[in-house]
């Protein structure tokens, strides 16, 4: 009876396949070592002109071009020193104008957005299908297609040299992307909980800024976010309504220390740069978790 326990408890092809699952463990291994020694070498290869950039912003003027690898001995930070002062006014102003485009775009967005997306999503009104088929709709519309018209509306109402023509619009939910973000998010929410915020008397306005706010905090931080890295590295915009140096943004003086007729400063316009690429690392940086709960949530992968 003991030596049929023993036969039935051990069979020998129970034990042979354990140098196999050892085997199998270390193969599963190394392909994710190699696999995280390939990402890491693409990272490298996409961050490279990055790092040659703040490399380049810390050597001398004559050898940005002339020595093109990353390793070097011979910095400096005059570039850093030279680039503050040498426009026509310090790069602290430069910086000040777009932090002023960036958080007023920000709000814009944020308030008009919001409102618009919680119509779509939660109102009942004739034409709703066809309003929000159209909204999106001028997502395909490209910019240059309104620029001549916005240009000549700014121009009858004395916008030009003004920050009106790059943050008035934002006031008119004329974002769709962030608006079908916040739909898509408002869609998801409970029905029920605007159903007893309808029993216990809140109107529309309430079930607004009481429920619905504060529950979608994660597309409003992704709405914040992305506004903030599209409006503060804008070139284009400020370039059409922008003539007056002291109103210029940072995107915009970078221009500066290009001279088509003389030698152009390529060292400070590379340490203002990476001056510029600070807030946008940060930003990112911090709100990185918004941006994946946001987009996750949203039904947007």
């Amino acid at each position: 009876m003991t030596t049929e326990t023993e036969t039935l408890v051990r069979p020998d092809a129970v034990l042979r396949p354990r140098p196999r699952r050892r085997f199998a463990g270390r193969s599963g291994g190394m392909r994710s070592i190699v696999k995280h020694v390939m990402l890491v070498l693409v990272s490298l290869i996409m961050i490279y002109p990055l790092i040659w950039l703040v490399v380049s912003s810390l050597k001398p003027n004559d050898q940005i071009f002339r020595d093109l690898s990353i390793f070097t001995t011979d910095l400096t930070f005059e570039n850093y020193t030279n680039g503050w002062n040498d426009l026509q006014a310090p790069f602290s102003v430069f910086l000040v104008n777009s932090s002023i485009i960036a958080l007023g775009a920000i709000v814009g967005n944020l308030l008009s957005c919001s409102m618009a997306a919680y119509a779509f999503a939660r109102l009942q009104f004739r034409g709703r299908t066809l309003a929000f088929t159209v909204m999106l709709g001028s997502i395909m519309l490209p910019f240059q297609v309104l620029l001549v018209p916005q240009f000549l509306i700014y121009k009858e109402l004395g916008w030009l040299n003004t920050f009106l023509p790059l943050i008035a619009p934002k006031f008119l939910a004329t974002e769709a992307f962030f608006i079908f973000l916040m739909v898509q998010f408002i869609r998801g929410l409970p029905k029920e909980l605007f159903e007893a915020a309808r029993v216990d008397g809140a109107g529309q306005i309430r079930s607004y800024f009481q429920i619905t706010l504060p529950l979608i905090v994660p597309s409003l931080a992704t709405t914040a976010i992305f506004t903030f890295i599209w409006t503060w590295g804008d070139f284009f915009g400020p370039l059409i309504y922008l003539r007056l140096p002291e109103l210029f943004p940072a995107s915009l003086a970078l221009k500066g220390f290009l001279d088509a007729q003389s030698s152009s400063d390529y060292g400070s316009m590379f340490a203002m740069s990476v001056v510029s690429l600070i807030p946008l690392f940060l930003i990112f940086l911090f709100g990185q978790r918004f941006l994946l709960r946001g987009a996750a949530t949203s039904g947007l992968k």
